[in-house]
């Protein structure tokens, strides 16, 4: 039968109006992709920006960010895409996927921690962790921080950070010692890529670290003891070097130069060759200083070198070297206390080798091996060359358990050093961290260090991180932290014929503080009270009845006691996009409790210890544009105990200079970048802009007004 094409027409639309057709949702249109971020404890990330870019096109990509939860949702169109999340503590992940109409697919992704981004933190806790949820007080200074700067040496950006201070005897190449928070220079743990450089019980020499090839510095305040055992008295300083992270090879050359005779010049070559990441860097400074016998260099050579296995196996061997030599003319600011013709040779080496790998979800290993040396050879017309050499070895083992919004970490430590003594130390710790929900982070810890000088100890560290709240516009977040720690130092190691039966030093720090956001997270205000106290402090006696060190005709005993408190300050705001101004204020009342042994003046009790002044401020303002970096940085010290080490007391009458402190003094440096394009850039920079005639020690000039030029230029940057 033959069907009319009207008439059939018009049945079929009196159906349509008869009969419901079926209806199509949205959601049978789109596709649905959701999950929950989590961090290697399993505690939920916030603020991770997810984002679906369509497979090859350049349209916007679709994004969101993770809730308080973790968790994420996006409703998408039918198609191929790629799914990444970023957040700036932790590595970028990355996933294709092909969503059908209708589709619902789940997404879980466990993030990993960037270690080397600025918003981590990995010298405070066993395990790395963000820098909102460390108990303690810890400062970051960036890799772009440390290329904005332009500086050369460490010591000049430690410096600048909240309470710190420094004394270096010369202007350059100079002995150059480090305080933090009231502690002598000797109670801050240094390490480089996890290894301890310290002397055995000393300090470390900063005159000749040089920032050639380091990507990220941290100071963690308060005794550390408790992970780092001796030296970790005040604080720890971790320097990380840099690693190769692009597939094509980059290489970056640098020089520069200016007054006194100042000259210096880097490479640095690194890459990512399959599994194989790689960094190698040379640097080299030359000065003639800025009077007779005052010359500097340096050579800095520094590997970083990485095999990955899989993403949860790895190798890892770092290895830096500093050499220097640096004429020493002396206090040429006191009368007749310069020598022209003194001179110092400083070489400064570490290695380490480590290797991390992951069983399962929850299990994570480091086996690390490590070694550093220290050599000094001292020469001076009067008395010839002296030499002294230092080495300290080890092995650690570290096993990490990961449970939901927590971990617990226990480790052991085999070390031994070499000097005029032979010492073998041993020490287990264990730490516990876990977060009570999404506001309240917890570590305790504890450490049982044997030393093969003075026994057994433990020390104990305690602290917390609390969100008070979460906000937004003017009045951001708000953020609470608190830690306790016990700290100890071995003695240093003692010439043959000298035998002291000595305690460790130790200290009792305590913090408390937060940090505010304000101004739609444009400023950042944060404040830490600190107090520290300084029990057995090893104090000399060179009238003793019965010396137990004739080689200095005198006796050793643990006898003095001094404290510190006060509060550490600091200030960032982004004022606009192009200008960004950032300062800190210390003020720290230290101060002499017992001394029973002292000779010199500047040290009797009711006197501030050594270098550490009350108040101490730094101010930076950065501005950028038309390609260029503007920065300009005030420096405040005030007046310092201090000593000329030739005054005595007899009688209570003092014999000698009688010198007892150096002056406050004000310094403000300028440097300038501008990008020519084509990856260089031009540099340059003024130091103590105006003229200001200082000393950092009694007798030790300052470098006056300063000024160097040079060119930085970058190729095979992706």
């Amino acid at each position: 039968m033959r069907l009319r094409p009207l008439p059939f027409a018009i049945a079929i639309g009196l159906l349509c109006t008869i009969l419901p057709l079926p209806k199509v949702t949205h959601a049978q249109l789109t596709a649905t992709l959701h999950g929950t971020l989590t961090d290697p404890s399993g505690a939920a990330v916030v603020g991770a920006i997810v984002s679906a870019q369509v497979e090859d096109s350049n349209a916007k990509p679709t994004e969101t960010k993770s809730e308080a939860d973790g968790k994420f949702s996006l409703t998408l169109s039918p198609g191929r895409y790629r799914l990444s999340v970023a957040h700036p503590s932790f590595e970028r992940a990355a996933q294709d996927f092909t969503l059908s109409a209708g589709e619902s697919r789940v997404w879980d992704v466990r993030l990993l921690l960037a270690k080397l981004s600025s918003t981590v933190v990995v010298t405070a806790s066993a395990q790395p962790t963000t820098a909102v949820n460390t108990p303690a007080l810890v400062d970051v200074i960036s890799k772009e921080e440390i290329e904005a700067r332009q500086e050369d040496v460490l010591l000049s950006l430690l410096t600048s950070e909240e309470g710190a201070s420094f004394a270096q005897l010369g202007p350059m190449g100079g002995i150059a010692s480090y305080f933090l928070d009231g502690g002598n220079s000797y109670y801050t743990k240094v390490l480089v890529d996890g290894t301890p450089v310290n002397e055995p019980g000393g300090a470390v020499d900063f005159s000749n670290l040089t920032l050639d090839g380091i990507d990220k510095i941290e100071v963690v305040h308060g005794a550390s003891s408790a992970l780092y055992g001796s030296d970790a008295m005040s604080g720890v300083i971790q320097i990380f070097t840099h690693r190769g992270t692009t597939t094509t090879p980059e290489l970056i050359l640098f020089g520069e130069g200016g007054s006194f005779g100042t000259g210096r010049g880097s490479a640095q070559l690194s890459g990512l060759l399959g599994a194989f990441d790689y960094s190698a860097t040379v640097g080299y400074i030359s000065s003639n200083g800025q009077g007779p016998g005052d010359t500097f260099r340096d050579t800095t050579l520094s590997g970083n070198f990485g095999w990955k296995f899989s993403e949860t196996d790895s190798f890892r061997l770092t290895l830096r070297s500093n050499t220097s030599g640096a004429g020493q003319p002396g206090q040429t600011l006191l009368p007749n206390e310069s020598e022209i013709g003194q001179a110092s040779n400083l070489q400064d080496f570490s290695a380490n080798l480590a290797w991390n790998f992951q069983i399962g979800n929850n299990w994570q290993q480091r086996f690390t091996g490590y070694e550093s040396r220290f050599q000094l050879v001292e020469f001076s017309p009067e008395f010839g060359s002296f030499t002294t050499e230092y080495n300290r070895a080890g092995l650690t083992e570290q096993s990490s358990y990961l449970f939901h919004n927590g971990a617990a970490t226990a480790g052991y430590m085999f070390e031994v050093e070499n000097g005029p003594e032979h010492r073998e130390n041993q020490a287990g710790y264990v730490e516990v961290r876990y977060n009570f929900g999404p506001r309240l982070t917890t570590i305790v810890g504890a450490r049982a260090e044997a030393n093969g000088f003075f026994g057994t100890r433990v020390v104990p560290r305690v602290g917390g991180s609390y969100a008070l709240r979460y906000g937004h516009d003017f009045w951001g977040d708000t953020r609470l932290r608190a830690s306790y720690g016990l700290g100890i130092v071995e003695p240093q190691m003692f010439p043959s014929g000298c035998t002291p039966i000595l305690d460790p030093e130790r200290s009792t720090t305590v913090q408390a503080g937060g940090d505010q956001m304000l101004a739609n997270d444009r400023l950042r205000v944060s404040v830490t009270y600190f107090h520290n106290t300084f029990h057995d402090i090893v104090s000399f006696n060179p009238t003793a009845a019965t010396p137990n060190c004739p080689p200095f005709g005198g006796s050793f005993f643990n006898t003095d006691l001094a404290r510190a408190w006060g509060a550490n300050s600091s200030l960032e705001a982004k004022v606009a996009r192009w200008l960004r101004i950032a300062g800190n204020y210390t003020y720290d009342d230290s101060k002499v409790l017992k001394s029973p042994n002292a000779t010199d003046l500047a040290l009797i009790a009711g006197n501030r210890l050594f270098f550490r002044p009350l108040h101490a401020a730094n101010l930076t303002a950065s501005t950028h544009f038309w390609r260029m970096g503007w920065n300009i940085a005030g420096q405040y010290m005030g007046r310092r105990a201090d000593s000329d080490f030739d005054s005595s007391v007899t009688d209570g009458v003092c014999i000698g200079f009688c010198i007892t402190s150096t002056p406050a003094w004000v310094r403000w440096d300028l440097w300038n970048s501008m990008d020519l394009g084509h990856n260089v850039t031009l540099m340059g920079r003024v130091d103590n802009l105006f003229n200001n005639h200082y000393q950092t020690a009694v007798g030790y000039p300052a470098l006056r007004l300063n000024y160097r030029a040079g060119i930085r230029y970058v190729w095979g940057r992706e």
